[in-house]
Parts: structure tokens; C-alpha cells; sequence
């Protein structure tokens, strides 16, 4: 059985082919959105004919209708994206299973059979970078909401009118304790312009120290009412950030002196998959179509 596993991002396609449940080849091209999203998915199309897969998993940015696996919402980034077919276009254009999910719930498919939450049956995952993406696990299955598009957590309101946010709110989650936040709060102080980088390299001079202490109570602020929310018992923190070890031991730290004790229990883990947390989502999603056996791989 070969399945090909596509997470589709704003720049970037990343690609995992998986035989047999191995993965055997892992790459990435541009996505070219910019192009418009008919000619970004007849390119995306062409790449999966060559590839000559049983099954395709899609993981792919915006949010999806589980119904029909269509793009209910994209932003202009993908311009066009908005309504797209996505599930039927390559399933009329190829025959093969096609699955499609949200990149977050992906990504916290992937962590949950083959990662950091393997073995969880009631957990949050959380990836902070650009923005902050939301996917919840309940009973060992994933949580979709009344539309399908739950786990928005990223525009939760933590700054009753706050500073604006993409969504055209004001004072989101993700205004606040994205690792775009954190750069843009440091520029302010700074005058200059900064990368998340060059602030993890600084972060022992007292200014970045302060800038990412009060990031991470930003972060806190979150998860602490998430918890509250749902009980889980583990929240998994996935992006380039929360890779750090010194980031999530900062976190944990302030989380334990935030959450209450009755919800202490609560385990604050890094995602384990990095940047393939997203196809072996998708993997899993296809494999679940095709009837094979599940939680096979590497």
C-alpha cells in the first residue's frame, strides 16, 4: 500500500510518501498560491499523478468542511482557495481515496497516533508560530464542533479591546501569544526589525529576557483557561519555538504557578514530529479510509 500524504501550506507543500506504513520520502515545493488556487492544485495534482499513490491524505491550511472536504474559509493568501473542492477535484481527476483535514487537526492526528500524545485520549494541541492553530481530542477522537471548524483557539479574547487582529477582532489569543506577537512586540521596544531567531539567540540579555517572560505569560494566560475548559490531560505545543527546551520549561513553569491545583495534572508536552507532524496526520487520515490496519508507521 502506498500512500501519498500532501500537507499544503501558504508557501510550501510538504510531501511524505508512505509504503507500507514507512515513510520513505519526505520533500517540499513552493506552493505558488499567489497563482490563484486552480493552478495551485493542477500543479498539486500533476505531482500526485507522478507519484502513482494508492490513497492521498491531504493536510492543508484553512478550514475544511468535513462533509465534503471543501475549503470553507482561506485567507487571501490563497486567493481562490475559499470553496475549493478540494477532496473532489482529486478524487474525479485520479479515482483514488482522498481524505482532507485542517492542518492543525492534522498535525494533532499525527501527534496522537505517532508522537508526543501516542497513547492520550483526551488532549489539546496547540501549534504557536505566525498565528496560534487549535485541535481537540476527546475520548481518542478528534473534536470538529457543530461546523466542523473547532479548535479556533488562536482568536479566543484574552484583551477585552485589545490590539487588532487579523480576524478583525481585537485582542486575540494569537494577537498577543504568537511568535508573530512576540517579534512584533520586540521590534516596538527595539526599533529595529527582528526574526524569531535572532531573539532566541539574545534571549539571555535582561530586554529579550523580559520580552519573552511576558510572552510567556501571554501563553499561560491561554492555557490555563483551556484547561479549565476541557480538563485534558495534556495540551501539546507544536512550532518552531516550542521545540525549544528552555521555551517550554519557561512555560511549564509559570503554568504550574498559574493553574489551580485541582487541574495540575495537566501535562504540557512539545510536539514530537516537528514539521511532519502535518503528513503523518494526513497519512493516518487516508489509511483510515482505506480500512488498512491504523498506528503503523516508521
Amino acid at each position: 500500500m502506498k500512500i501519498l500524504a500532501l500537507d499544503i501550506g501558504g508557501t510550501a507543500v510538504k510531501s511524505g510518501l508512505f509504503c507500507d506504513g514507512q515513510l520513505t520520502s519526505f520533500e517540499e515545493f513552493p506552493t505558488q498560491a499567489h497563482l490563484g488556487a486552480a493552478v495551485m492544485m493542477k500543479n498539486i495534482l500533476d505531482y500526485i499523478l507522478d507519484q502513482a499513490p494508492d490513497a492521498v491524505g491531504i493536510s492543508t491550511s484553512g478550514q475544511v468542511d468535513p462533509t465534503d472536504g471543501s475549503i470553507a474559509f482561506a485567507t487571501d493568501a490563497m486567493p481562490g482557495y475559499t470553496g475549493f473542492p478540494v477532496k473532489q477535484y482529486i478524487h474525479e481527476q485520479t479515482g483514488l481515496p482522498v481524505s482532507v483535514e485542517n492542518d492543525v487537526n492534522s498535525a494533532a492526528l499525527g501527534e496522537a497516533h505517532f508522537g508526543a500524545a501516542k497513547g492520550i485520549h483526551h488532549f489539546l494541541c496547540l501549534t504557536i508560530g505566525t498565528g496560534i492553530g487549535g485541535a481537540i481530542f476527546i475520548n481518542g477522537k478528534l473534536y470538529l464542533g457543530a461546523n466542523g471548524i473547532a479548535g479556533e483557539v488562536g482568536h479566543m479574547t484574552t484583551h477585552l479591546d485589545g490590539v487588532p487582529c487579523n480576524c478583525g477582532n481585537r485582542g486575540c489569543y494569537e494577537a498577543y501569544a504568537s511568535t508573530s506577537a512576540l517579534v512584533r512586540r520586540a521590534e516596538q521596544e527595539l526599533g529595529k526589525k527582528v526574526t524569531g531567531r535572532d531573539l532566541f539567540a539574545a534571549r539571555a540579555e535582561a530586554n529579550i529576557s523580559k520580552l519573552f517572560d511576558r510572552w510567556a505569560d501571554e501563553i499561560v494566560a491561554g492555557l490555563t483557561s483551556l484547561t479549565y475548559s476541557f480538563n485534558p490531560q495534556a495540551i501539546v505545543l507544536g512550532g518552531g519555538m516550542m521545540s525549544q527546551p528552555e521555551i517550554i520549561s519557561l512555560i511549564r513553569e509559570k503554568y504550574a504557578q498559574r493553574v489551580i491545583p485541582s487541574f495540575s495534572r495537566t501535562e504540557l508536552l512539545s510536539a514530537a514530529l516537528g514539521n511532519q507532524a502535518g503528513i503523518y496526520g494526513a497519512y493516518y487520515s487516508a489509511l483510515e479510509l482505506t480500512g488498512s490496519p491504523t498506528d503503523q508507521t516508521q
